[in-house]
């Protein structure tokens, strides 16, 4: 039993299980003799609902939590190199995942029987984007891991991590841009790469927005046909019922007639036996 494998297995569960967990991996721990590796799991902290639900996130669909942060790493490489218009655009590109990650994440938690308000999934939308700027933060995400959530608002136009340079070569903030060595020029294979990695980035980012919109559609699409098939259930059988309805008048219909026709035979019958009584008495 290794910390990470303790890690992974603590946050996994529910916050309101998480100490009760923990406290059980520390009394093996000891028992074991391995005192280090008890006092480490006795830090372990408690995750909060936010961190809980970034967690169940990264767990559940690991690609677009993946995809995502590979969006953050080209974000990295190219903040010296974009314009502002390529910035402006990626930096809505991520935020469109980011949004579409966030749905899905409360979406799960909804499923896992917790749901969340709006409040944890505007936290959930911070702590994705702090892992695009923080390596450490970005693997407690990718590994499910996270205590608490994060917040960093470095990236964009405005940010002090990303420069936009505008087609004169200053920078938006008004100080000047470091000039380059006069004569100098980029090689046009590292231009080519970079547009490359640029497009990389940008089809990730819109794959993993489809994606996630695909699984909502998806499912609202299967709860629609789940409840047409019910409806269409229930109309089979109230058809059936008034089927049965209509046999059970035609069989009322035909019974009532038979009960006449015996009591009109009874009828005859006591007559006889009357009109047989007044012969004997005569």
């Amino acid at each position: 039993m290794t910390l990470e494998d303790v890690a992974d297995e603590l946050y996994s569960v529910q916050p309101t299980e998480f100490v009760a967990a923990r406290a059980a991996r520390v009394a093996e721990a000891r028992e074991s003799g391995d005192k280090e590796l008890a006092s480490a799991i006795g830090k372990l902290r408690k995750p909060t609902v936010t961190a809980w639900t970034v967690n169940l996130l990264a767990r559940s669909a690991p690609d677009d939590v993946d995809a995502l942060l590979r969006l953050g790493d080209a974000l990295r490489t190219a903040q010296r190199e974009l314009s502002g218009e390529q910035l402006r655009t990626l930096t809505t590109q991520r935020q469109q995942v980011v949004n579409a990650l966030s749905r899905r994440a409360g979406a799960l938690a909804a499923e896992a029987g917790k749901p969340v308000n709006e409040g944890v999934l505007r936290e959930v939308g911070q702590t994705l984007t702090a892992a695009l700027a923080d390596p450490q933060v970005a693997e407690q995400v990718r590994t499910g891991t996270l205590a608490t959530a994060a917040n960093y608002e470095g990236f964009g136009p405005a940010g002090p991590a990303l420069v936009a340079v505008d087609g004169k070569g200053s920078a938006p903030s008004g100080k000047k841009a470091r000039k380059e060595p006069k004569g100098a020029k980029k090689a046009p294979d590292a231009a080519a790469e970079q547009e490359l990695e640029e497009a990389r980035a940008t089809l990730e980012s819109a794959g993993t927005a489809r994606d996630s919109a695909q699984r909502e559609a998806d499912e609202t699409a299967a709860r629609r046909a789940e409840i047409e098939d019910r409806i269409t259930r229930l109309r089979a059988e109230l058809e059936h019922a008034e089927q049965e309805k209509q046999f059970a008048r035609t069989a009322e219909r035909g019974a009532q007639e038979q009960l006449r026709a015996a009591q009109r035979q009874l009828d005859r019958a006591q007559r006889g036996v009357q009109r047989a009584q007044e012969r004997v008495r005569d």
